[in-house]
C-alpha cells in the first residue's frame, strides 16, 4: 500500500501546467477560518491554496514532492517574498526549530504516510497551533446534472476494470466527517468541521482536462485511458451539449495542538 501511494503521488508531477489550469480551487471563505501567522503547507501542488494564504499576509514554508509542481508554484508565488517552496517529501523533511502557527494540507493529507502525518504535524506546531486539512468530494446535486455522471459510469465499466457496478454519487450529507486519526492522537484536541457546497461548470474539454489530472485516470494503461476519455467526451457532446456541471463538497477539518503535547 505504501509503495502504491508513493508511485501515485509522483503521477501528479507529470503535467504540472495542466494540473494548475484544470483543477478546481477552494472557496475563498474557507481561508477566513484559518489563523494568520507562520504556516507550513504540506503538498501545495502548484500553489492554489498557497496563493490565498499568501494574500492574507502569512509567512509560508510549502513542502512539495514534485519538482515540476514546485516550479509552477514558485513562479506563481514569486510576488510573495514571505513564501518559500521546498522540493522534498514531508515524511523525511527535517522540521525547523521555529514552530508554526498553522499546518495546512489542501487535498494532500491522504497522500502522506498515515503512520506519521498527524504526529509530525503536531511536532511542527506551537502549543495551541492548528492543523487544517482540506478534502474535496464530488457529490450528488439533486438536479438533472447528476444524470450525466450516472451515464458516464458505462464508460468507466468499459475501460476501467476496477469500477464498482452501480456506483452513484452520494449527497453531501451522506459523506461522513472522519475524525478518527485526530481522536486517536494524544497531541490534538477534538476536530471540528466546516463544509462548503458549490458548483463548477465545465465544457467537454475542460472536464476531460480535469479528469486527466486525477491519479486513478493517470494510472490506467494509455489505451484504456484514451478510450475512457473519448467515451466520456462523446457522451458530453452528443447528449449534454458539451456542458457539464459538477457539484463539489469542500470540507475543512480543524484541530488544535494541545498545550501539553511535546514537540
Amino acid at each position: 500500500m505504501a509503495e502504491d501511494r508513493a508511485s501515485l503521488r509522483q503521477m501528479f508531477n507529470g503535467d504540472a501546467e495542466l494540473y494548475d489550469r484544470a483543477r478546481p480551487g477552494y472557496p475563498a471563505e474557507l481561508f477566513d477560518l484559518l489563523p494568520v501567522g507562520r504556516v507550513l503547507e504540506i503538498g501545495p501542488g502548484t500553489g492554489q491554496a498557497t496563493e490565498a494564504l499568501a494574500a492574507r499576509g502569512n509567512q509560508i514554508v510549502a513542502v512539495e514532492l514534485g519538482p515540476q509542481m514546485a516550479d509552477v508554484a514558485r513562479r506563481k508565488l514569486a510576488r510573495f517574498p514571505r513564501v518559500e517552496v521546498v522540493t522534498t517529501d514531508f515524511e523525511t523533511w527535517p522540521l525547523p526549530e521555529e514552530p508554526f502557527d498553522l499546518v495546512l494540507a489542501a487535498t494532500s493529507f491522504h497522500w502522506i504516510d498515515p503512520d506519521i502525518r498527524v504526529s509530525k504535524a503536531a511536532r511542527a506546531l506551537r502549543p495551541g497551533g492548528m492543523l487544517a486539512t482540506i478534502s474535496t468530494h464530488h457529490t450528488a446535486s439533486g438536479t438533472d446534472a447528476d444524470e450525466f455522471f450516472a451515464d458516464a459510469q458505462e464508460c468507466y465499466l468499459r475501460f476501467d476494470p476496477d469500477t464498482p457496478p452501480g456506483l452513484l454519487l452520494e449527497p453531501a450529507d451522506e459523506i461522513p466527517m472522519d475524525s478518527a486519526e485526530i481522536d486517536a492522537s494524544p497531541d490534538f484536541g477534538p476536530a471540528t468541521f466546516h463544509r462548503f457546497e458549490w458548483d463548477q461548470p465545465y465544457s467537454t474539454q475542460s472536464y476531460l482536462d480535469v479528469l486527466t489530472t486525477y491519479s486513478g485516470h493517470r494510472a490506467l494503461p494509455p489505451a484504456a485511458r484514451n478510450g475512457l476519455l473519448r467515451c466520456i467526451g462523446n457522451l458530453s457532446d452528443s447528449k449534454y451539449a458539451s456542458q457539464i456541471t459538477k457539484h463539489y463538497l469542500t470540507e475543512l477539518r480543524l484541530a488544535n495542538r494541545l498545550t501539553t503535547a511535546t514537540r
